[in-house]
């Protein structure tokens, strides 16, 4: 039996790769995932990324070779492709620890029978929509299909999360660090909560409390969104902007220089498509390592384990050995594993086959 991590997950040999990184175990394996997943251990994995064939009825293929890499996404009907989808959520929310989270991707024209699917195994399911390219300007009798959707799938409200960053709005980066002190450039960040947003004043109290700054008492209507403790701590450090304006709010600082960006939302723009990149094609549908990374770093800590049930070209291994994660790849061709090892060799951090 082979052991990844903290003893958290066993699986059987039969045609593993074992790869190591930084003392850890990654597994490889060629086969059905529907079975293959059976053999993983409840509550072991803490995030799933999954790209499965998309109902398209089309053949993908990375070069106009018939026998080249790639496969046939072509299904008698829904329930077809339903059998080879429903069976690995469900193995997939089983292996899942509490707080883990599963990404299902998919194209938006082809969203429902996925949605109904990750609504029958996971408690909630929120859409992240990814515009993998720009306008398409070679089509003629439709509107351009330029997203994806990303179901974010978890069964607790608060799936484990770290914050993601996104490039600031070249409109917004231009025009709102206009104020500037001995530090630098900053804009404006609320610390007062509007009328919609207010804390019920009963169950805490404790932030509506009075500033006194300089004379001037600040008492915002409905609550401050930092506590008493945390506010005079950025003020101690130059980092509130008060106002010269009677009865004006003050505000935090946000110095441009130690921006990391805006917080991610649920749109996301700002990673393209390979097609529209600079990464080399190995793969007829091969994802993006940004796109990637952003996932895993979002839903994932180091030493974690993520896990692809239909790893194609292997970027969710790529991804996570960059980012020091475990992987566990699965995928029922040959070739497309030859891909992945391949890749992680040349992409991701320096592996040492076993």
């Amino acid at each position: 039996m082979l052991k990844v991590g903290d003893d958290c997950l066993t699986i059987h040999p039969q045609q593993v790769t074992l790869y190591y990184i930084g003392g850890q175990m990654n597994i490889i394996k060629i086969g059905d995932s529907r079975e293959l997943l059976k053999q993983l251990e409840s509550k072991s994995v803490n995030a799933v990324y999954f790209d499965p064939p998309f109902n398209s009825n089309r053949n993908y293929r990375l070069t106009s070779d018939k026998n080249s890499l790639g496969f046939d996404d072509v299904f008698v009907d829904d329930d077809e492709y339903t059998s080879l989808i429903d069976p690995m959520l469900e193995e997939c929310s089983r292996v899942l620890v509490k707080d883990g989270s599963l990404f299902f991707h998919i194209s938006a024209d082809q969203m429902l029978i996925p949605h109904m699917l990750c609504s029958r195994h996971f408690k909630n399911v929120q859409p992240i929509f990814w515009q993998r390219s720009r306008s398409k300007n070679n089509t003629k009798t439709k509107l351009g299909a330029c997203t994806d959707i990303i179901f974010w799938c978890s069964n607790v409200k608060k799936p484990k999360f770290n914050m993601v960053y996104q490039p600031l709005d070249e409109y917004y980066a231009e025009n709102s660090y206009k104020n500037k002190d001995s530090r630098g450039n900053y804009a404006l960040g609320h610390i007062c909560y509007t009328k919609t947003q207010a804390p019920d004043p009963e169950k805490t109290p404790e932030r509506y409390y009075t500033l006194t700054h300089d004379g001037v008492d600040y008492k915002p209507q409905y609550g401050w969104r930092l506590s008493q403790e945390d506010l005079n701590s950025l003020i101690s450090e130059d980092r509130i902007h008060f106002p010269s304006k009677a009865g004006a709010k003050p505000y935090k600082k946000i110095y441009k220089h130690e921006s990391k960006g805006k917080p991610a939302t649920d749109y996301w723009d700002d990673i393209h498509s390979i097609a529209q990149g600079g990464e080399e094609r190995v793969y007829p549908t091969q994802k993006p390592v940004a796109l990637i990374r952003r996932i895993i770093e979002m839903s994932t800590d180091e030493g974690d384990v993520v896990l692809d049930p239909v790893a194609g070209s292997g970027t969710t291994g790529v991804a996570a050995s960059q980012l020091g994660r475990d992987y566990i790849l699965f995928d029922i061709s040959e070739e497309a594993v030859k891909v992945c090892k391949r890749r992680i060799k040349n992409e991701g951090k320096n592996l040492t086959a076993s």
